[in-house]
């Protein structure tokens, strides 16, 4: 039923404020504030809220990603002398603004070391190792997936689908794995079965190399 209230929002804010051109929507778009801008209590768009109001009155509004985004420190002068880490998974936080020296992190593009005062980047990870160093303690996890979001600030927020920590891999089991999923790549007759069967054998090839390593 609300499947075109996005539409009818829109139709409805242009006519409110009049047709804006398209550089002027650029240079809107351009001035949005980024994670590390985030304000102490951002403010509410008020003609937005009245447009929804008039449009699905019955229903609370939505709230947006700036509802539950912490306020962030501003980019530093200097360099500091920690890097602060989330580690976040689907279903849990496993790491919580950690301020630790180093992670070393499984990009798409090869292993990448991150250190306080890294360059904002954005990366997606691959199957591997990742290690956060915090003095002479090294904490080993192996990820399947997902993207770290590294920060001006020297703030770095992992988010990966699954993750284990190394110790508690059983090297039995992935052997195990390794051999059934390369067995039912060499039988698999459809596309999807390919897919599914390589996958299996590139994650399980990634966990035997991260527990021989």
């Amino acid at each position: 039923m609300y499947r075109h209230a996005s539409r009818l929002l829109n139709r409805a804010s242009a006519a409110s404020a009049g047709v804006r051109s398209p550089a002027s929507s650029c240079s809107r778009s351009a001035s949005r504030a980024l994670s590390t801008d985030v304000t102490a209590a951002p403010a509410l768009d008020s003609t937005f809220l009245d447009t929804w109001k008039k449009v699905a009155p019955t229903i609370d509004p939505p709230t947006t990603p700036l509802t539950f985004m912490k306020p962030r420190p501003a980019v530093p002068s200097s360099i500091p002398t920690k890097l602060t880490v989330n580690f976040v998974l689907p279903y849990q936080s496993e790491i919580s603004n950690k301020e630790v020296d180093m992670v070393i992190i499984p990009a798409t593009t090869g292993q990448m070391g991150v250190l306080p005062g890294h360059v904002a980047t954005i990366a997606e990870l691959k199957p591997g190792v990742m290690s956060v160093h915090e003095g002479n303690d090294v904490t080993k996890y192996f990820v399947s997936s997902g993207f770290a979001f590294i920060h001006a600030n020297s703030y770095a927020d992992i988010v990966a689908v699954e993750a284990v920590p190394l110790d508690q891999i059983d090297p039995s089991l992935v052997q195990k794995g390794l051999a059934d999923f390369t067995q039912k790549l060499g039988s698999a007759v459809s596309d999807l079965e390919k897919a599914e069967a390589q996958i299996g054998v590139d994650v399980h090839s990634a966990l035997n190399s991260a527990l021989s390593g």
